[in-house]
């Protein structure tokens, strides 16, 4: 993060919030989250609803079979002569 965390704006941490969540960065230990009960209770409701989301669309692993099938139209499409 840029600046100095302790004298953060709320502003200025709300803004790098989008680039934050989902990156894997550990945000418990934030100082600015340590002293900001209105960003430490913003972050618990956009981790909620991301919870949320996830269990209501869970993530589908392909069938190993298809990946198979891609592979086997790239090589037959490289395979092919362009017909222009």
């Amino acid at each position: 993060m840029s600046g100095d965390p302790r004298t953060m704006t709320c502003d200025q941490f709300q803004a790098q919030l989008p680039e934050l969540i989902g990156s894997g960065v550990d945000l418990s230990s934030d100082p600015h989250l340590a002293g900001c009960a209105l960003c430490s209770a913003l972050l618990a409701d956009i981790e909620a609803i991301a919870e949320a989301a996830r269990q209501l669309l869970p993530a589908i692993e392909p069938p190993d079979e298809l990946w198979e099938q891609i592979e086997s139209a790239i090589l037959q499409e490289e395979d092919t002569p362009a017909s222009y």
